[in-house]
């Protein structure tokens, strides 16, 4: 893949957006109160939450996965996106009216309430070693971007990189966490719609296509179909799958919902989550129209890659477009990886400090220094996984790695609904030994049974079944 863009072009370009970034961070960072810190003061306009969430959803695996999935699943994917759309109501009427009935900064302090300190412990620690993970995993992605189209050139090595990818996160983050995120991802959100959309329109424009003649072109390709009746990819186990996805991904998961809990109402994070929902259907039809767009422009002319990942990059940096379709493509792959990955520092950082060291979000200053230590321990934390990332160096262990995650929101989605829909007592101290069992269960029915992204549900039941064992009579 042949590079147009000079280094100290994309330099320039990442040194720009971090500036803003960080003077974003400073209009926003004047307290440094864990209350600011964990739940933003409970100030958060809702339609800046909702915008900001969209990037948040996303990353740059799907900025740059989702366009390639197409040529071997065509728009199936939009399945288990209107899923979507049934997960995000159950959250927006089940979990949040609890979560602020509660009056939760942790949303895993329900566990606590409900059976006891060693499941509320349980649910925690599952999340954050998902996050860590998955977090680690994005930014491999980012860095190995960098790393090619950068520090190459300059001989530094790939461990400096990423030091400087997280070091970036860290200077942003560090005072206000969500405060801050919120409006930074808000501006992450806009510049990855912005390059997704100018994408779009650039290619069709070379390709003489007007609106409309672009709309009959995508639908008239071979990628298009959506719907899909038979195999892996039926509609009913799709849907399902993705309704339950958005229930544990965002629901079930501090990350997401500590955006959430930081609008002044649960009013306004309704809405929130209404309007995000609707929203994140078209922007991921976007995705997947810029990735038929992209392989008929790539076979029209003569663009190779290796892989369907490297679709993207190897279109927005071959030069037929311009330069400024390569700087569009560097800002949205930076601008969806750091969207994710910023708020995936901070729930870390907060989960941790409330749900292990017991904090509470008006706790003094000696929590405050503590929880800046915790906040700099998992940034050092991120660096040593996105290492140990790039030594396996093997593609198909490290997808496995990742997919490992995912088992790690079954146990939570079992925890939750026998918390939520029975009102049975468990005995407390054998849920760590359920939550750890069901997904070693579910791998080895995985070997015999081919399951798709359903391994979730049947990773939840398994949980929930476990629990229906030990109850307390």
């Amino acid at each position: 893949m042949q590079l147009i863009l000079s280094p100290s072009l994309i330099i320039g370009v990442i040194v720009a957006y971090f500036l803003v970034l960080i003077l974003i961070s400073y209009l926003t960072g004047k307290s440094d109160s864990n209350s600011s810190f964990f739940i933003g003061d409970k100030s958060s306009p809702w339609y800046v939450v909702a915008f900001g969430m969209i990037g948040a959803s996303l990353s740059g695996v799907t900025f740059i996965s989702v366009p390639g999935w197409v040529a071997t699943s065509e728009f199936s994917y939009m399945q288990m996106v209107l899923g979507y759309l049934l997960g995000y109501l159950v959250i927006a009427t089940v979990l949040m009216p609890m979560y602020y009935r509660m009056n939760l900064t942790s949303i895993y302090s329900y566990l606590k309430e409900r059976f006891g300190n060693s499941s509320y412990k349980t649910g925690a620690s599952f999340f954050l070693l998902s996050r860590v993970i998955g977090a680690s995993f994005r930014l491999y992605l980012v860095a190995n971007v960098l790393q090619f189209a950068i520090f190459d050139n300059f001989g530094i090595p790939f461990e400096i990189t990423v030091v400087a990818t997280i070091l970036l996160i860290w200077v942003y983050t560090f005072r206000s966490g969500i405060k801050t995120i919120i409006w930074t991802d808000t501006l992450q959100t806009l510049f990855m719609l912005i390059a997704v959309g100018m994408s779009v329109y650039l290619i069709s424009v070379d390709m003489n296509l007007s609106f409309s003649a672009l709309i009959s072109t995508i639908e008239e390709s071979d990628y298009s179909q959506i719907f899909f009746w038979e195999g892996k990819q039926h509609f009913v186990s799709q849907f399902l799958a993705g309704a339950f996805m958005a229930i544990v991904m965002t629901g079930l998961d501090q990350d997401m919902m500590q955006k959430n809990l930081s609008c002044k109402s649960l009013g306004d994070a309704q809405k929130n989550m209404f309007w995000f929902s609707i929203v994140l259907v078209f922007v991921n039809l976007l995705f997947l129209s810029l990735g038929a767009l992209l392989y008929m422009y790539a076979a029209n002319n003569g663009i190779t890659f290796n892989k369907a990942d490297d679709l993207f990059a190897a279109v927005a940096l071959s030069g037929n477009l311009g330069v400024g379709v390569g700087v569009l493509f560097i800002l949205g792959l930076i601008a969806a990886a750091y969207s994710s990955a910023d708020s995936a520092l901070t729930s870390l950082t907060t989960s941790f400090c409330i749900d292990i060291l017991g904090f509470d979000d008006n706790s003094g200053a000696k929590e405050v220094q503590q929880r800046k230590l915790v906040h700099l321990g998992f940034s050092a934390l991120l660096v040593v996984v996105i290492v140990i990332f790039k030594e396996i160096n093997n593609d198909s262990v490290i997808a496995s790695l990742f997919k490992v995650a995912g088992y790690t929101y079954g146990p939570l989605l079992g925890m939750y609904a026998f918390g939520l829909f029975t009102k049975l007592n468990v005995k407390d101290n054998l849920v760590p030994l359920v939550a750890v069992l069901s997904p070693v269960i579910a791998y080895v029915l995985q070997l015999f049974i081919p399951f798709g992204f359903e391994l979730l549900i049947v990773n939840g039941a398994l949980t929930f079944v476990g629990l229906l064992i030990i109850i307390r009579n």
